[in-house]
């Protein structure tokens, strides 16, 4: 809907939302400066207070450019794929909002007021990769391309799937929004790690250190649950083709997004209890490049067997659960498969989940080395390796696995090529 037909109004309409856009965005990057760089606002009520401010801009930017540029165009005309993401974004943004407000009213109780000045940590120290100092150009250089290529390559998923009408289905849908959470995966922790090679510094601050910590547990969480949206996806094209575009409608596929991620909340703000009630650390150096959950729990000067129970409990929940969702669904998928007579039709069934299950034993073998090779390996270097393969490569070798593999994606790329040419 557009605010106004009337042509000498749409001008003024133009540059009020512009103003009142901008103004808001800078007002609110001016409060996540001035917390992130003024020590003395390194407390968990600035935190917060960050955070819901990084939130606004997200949850203002869900709507007020899009109907600028409608307004500017005379256009008010949305794709189904866009209108789908932005509902998906804007109900992500609303309901942070909620969640952080609930959060600060918690932080302001008195208990937890007094409780505040037990911690004594103020910052960490990540581990560098090497003290080389002819090696650090070379992994600057690195991490800084794989950095960027993972960016272009995930950028052009989401770009095609918008794009290109062919792709307007469930199954690419769910794929841009897990190329849309790998980009921001590896960007909590790649960028720290490209500026610590090149800055020589490995410190990170207590409150930089919780913010990583709870976007990388969201981001995690968020691809293990896309994984395993597709997964039910590819279960229902292949068990139940003909009754697909019924099972898989619009409003299921956006409640299948926004279920994902507000477990992936869940899981990140349960972490976040768990480190904000620890009140001192034993020591503050991380035997990795980037704020692991597990590595702060283990510094914690209280830990007990609570602590272990819930980490236990949760990785039970939010790993083995969609873990087991995964193979259920290729279990029925390739018993499917095996009943179709044709080679030709085997082959065509198979091949519309290959790129999927490629992904997940990838990001599942990555994953399994990380967190169980560190309890069997005490090799901090071992551990930084087995987490660089987790958390970079494999966001990074996503897109070419589905682009390759992919007859849609390849020839969605070509005529996005064409018309940009």
């Amino acid at each position: 809907m557009s605010f106004s037909e009337d042509p000498d109004l749409q001008p003024i309409l133009f540059g009020l939302f512009l103003s009142m856009y901008l103004v808001t965005v800078l007002g609110n990057l001016l409060i996540i400066l001035v917390v992130s760089s003024d020590p003395h606002l390194h407390t968990p009520v600035y935190f917060f207070l960050s955070n819901l401010s990084l939130a606004d801009i997200g949850f203002i930017s869900t709507t007020v450019p899009n109907m600028i540029v409608n307004i500017q165009t005379h256009n008010d005309v949305i794709s189904y794929v866009g209108c789908l993401t932005q509902v998906s974004f804007f109900a992500i943004f609303v309901c942070m909002d909620f969640m952080l407000l609930t959060v600060m009213a918690y932080d302001r109780c008195p208990r937890n007021i007094q409780a505040q000045n037990l911690t004594r940590v103020s910052e960490f120290l990540l581990m560098s990769f090497s003290e080389d100092p002819d090696l650090q150009p070379i992994l600057f250089v690195l991490f800084l391309c794989m950095y960027l290529v993972t960016i272009l390559g995930n950028l052009l998923i989401i770009l095609a799937v918008c794009s290109d009408s062919h792709l307007h289905t469930p199954m690419y849908f769910f794929l841009s929004n897990l190329s849309l959470a790998d980009i921001g995966f590896i960007s909590t922790t790649v960028p720290n790690m490209i500026v610590n090679i090149q800055t020589h510094n490995d410190i990170i601050s207590y409150e930089g250190c919780l913010t990583q910590m709870s976007l990388f547990t969201i981001l995690v969480c968020m691809d293990y649950m896309l994984l395993s949206v597709m997964a039910y996806d590819r279960f229902v094209a292949i068990c139940h083709p003909l009754r697909y575009p019924v099972i898989m409608n619009p409003r299921l596929c956006g409640f299948l997004i926004l279920g994902s991620f507000l477990l992936s909340l869940l899981d990140s703000q349960l972490h976040n209890l768990m480190i904000l009630k620890v009140t001192s650390f034993k020591d503050v150096e991380i035997s990795n490049f980037y704020c692991d959950p597990s590595e702060l729990l283990n510094l914690s000067c209280s830990h007990n067997f609570s602590d272990d129970f819930a980490k236990y409990v949760l990785i039970a929940i939010y790993g083995l659960f969609p873990i087991s969702g995964i193979l259920f669904s290729y279990y029925k998928i390739i018993s499917s498969i095996l009943r179709i007579p044709s080679s030709g039709g085997k082959y065509k069934a198979f091949s519309t989940c290959g790129s999927h299950l490629s992904v997940f034993c990838l990001f599942l073998g990555t994953g399994f080395a990380v967190y169980f090779g560190s309890a069997v390996s005490h090799s901090p270097r071992k551990d930084a390796v087995a987490s660089v393969m987790y958390t970079v490569v494999t966001p990074m070798l996503n897109p070419f696995i589905y682009s390759l593999r992919n007859r849609d994606i390849k020839s969605a790329l070509r005529r996005l090529q064409i018309r940009t040419v």
